[in-house]
């Protein structure tokens, strides 16, 4: 009895400290270029039972490759229980260089990589980085995928692939239809580009001849409205009534206004009104609209030193338009007080010192459809640089005047508008 528990003691001992049965890989690993692979293999796996009932634990083992050189000893998984499979990583210069699985059969010689590698995992096998227990992955099983999927974009009903995406009333994707030519707006409706014509044209040179008795020019286009026209004579705009007369494409200029040799004579004016929805059209450059010299004042009252009349039709919403005037105050005696007036609405008001004999100023409107909004900015030899924002509500569609005023505080100085310039910007 005593011999035959020391034999089973014995047996139980040996059962316990036997090792699984190992499979030997064997190989030596090149780069494209043909040189040898040097870095690490870090090998994963996941818990299994191997063919002897060996049960093996959760682990990894790194392997150094040297000179290309690979060789390790694995627990083969071809027939383990669960089926398993390992995760070999290849590392070098620092990081990963690719990932392969390994399928390891049971062997007692040793065995090349093309014996153990897979394309991948089954189906029904556990997946080395998750350990899961065989069987699909469903959407329900990776934590927030649902919330993922349902925060993307669905496709619509009228989805269709190679055309310009729009998001429905519902959220979902569909596709805009029309000509290839058509343009697509903010709210997904398409539609031709444009109009068939030109709304604006600029800087169209009159036809005729300038000899300096010829009165008589033409337009490239008929003007519409012909309110929006806009006349230049070497760069300074001529008066409707005053200096021509428009008849279509027709201009006749009257006897004092006639252009003499050498004139250059260029017009701006649109061809569609407003256009739809009230927004300005767009120009290729700036146009001066008016400029020059002003006049003087000595007088202790307010009086216009310049002035410059924008003609019905030029603006539109969208436009904007610049103003710039130089001031020069001659004499100490008092301070003065200067102003910009467009329409009856005041742009800018500065009180100067005596000691100010020079001063310039800058404004520039954003034309809305009810009006304007001007943010201005003046300065002088001693006047501080002083800004403001003002808007105002003076009709313009029909003509708006840009008046420049001034006074002394006592008679006996002179204020004179050295320069002025009135510019719609592009």
């Amino acid at each position: 009895m005593i011999i035959r528990s020391i034999l089973a003691a014995a047996f139980l001992a040996s059962s316990a400290l036997a090792a699984p049965p190992l499979t030997t890989i064997q190989d030596v690993l090149y780069k494209a270029d043909g040189t040898r692979f040097n870095g690490t293999v870090t090998i994963s796996w996941t818990s299994f039972e191997a063919a002897d009932s060996s049960a093996i634990a959760t682990q990894s083992t790194a392997i150094k490759v040297v000179d290309g050189n690979l060789r390790v000893q694995l627990v083969p998984t071809t027939s383990s229980t669960p089926a398993v499979y390992y995760t070999a990583k290849y590392n070098s210069d620092g990081r990963v260089q690719f990932e392969e699985t390994w399928s390891v059969p049971s062997s007692a010689r040793p065995v090349r990589l093309r014996d153990v590698r897979v394309a991948s995992s089954t189906a029904g096998a556990p997946a080395p980085e998750t350990g899961g227990s065989g069987g699909p992955v469903t959407e329900t099983d990776v934590v927030g995928l649902i919330a993922d999927l349902g925060s993307r974009p669905l496709k619509g009903p009228g989805y269709a692939a190679g055309r310009v995406a729009v998001v429905n009333p519902l959220g979902a994707l569909e596709s805009v239809f029309g000509s290839p030519s058509d343009c697509v707006r903010v709210d997904g409706s398409s539609g031709p580009c444009g109009g068939a014509t030109a709304s604006f044209v600029d800087g169209d040179t009159l036809s005729g001849i300038v000899d300096g008795s010829n009165p008589s020019f033409s337009l490239s286009s008929t003007p519409n409205p012909p309110a929006s026209l806009a006349v230049y004579r070497n760069g300074m705009l001529q008066k409707a009534g005053l200096d021509y007369t428009v008849n279509g494409q027709s201009i006749q200029f009257l006897v004092a206004s006639t252009p003499q040799p050498g004139d250059t004579l260029l017009a701006s004016y649109r061809l569609t009104g407003n256009g739809s929805g009230g927004t300005g059209q767009l120009f290729p450059s700036p146009q001066a609209l008016c400029g020059g010299t002003g006049a003087a004042t000595n007088g202790a009252d307010f009086a216009s030193i310049g002035a410059c009349t924008i003609p019905g039709g030029l603006l539109a919403a969208g436009d904007r338009v610049e103003i710039r005037f130089d001031l020069e105050h001659q004499g100490t005696a008092a301070g003065f007080t200067f102003k910009v007036l467009w329409g009856g609405t005041t742009v800018v008001q500065r009180d100067a010192a005596a000691e100010d004999a020079l001063v310039s100023g800058r404004a520039e409107a954003a034309i809305g459809t009810g009006g304007a909004q001007w943010s201005q900015q003046s300065w002088g030899t001693l006047l501080p640089l002083g800004a403001g924002v003002v808007g105002s509500t003076d009709a313009y569609a029909g003509g708006i005047t840009i008046d420049f005023q001034g006074k002394l505080a006592q008679a006996g100085d002179t204020l004179t508008l050295r320069g002025y310039t009135v510019v719609r910007l592009p």
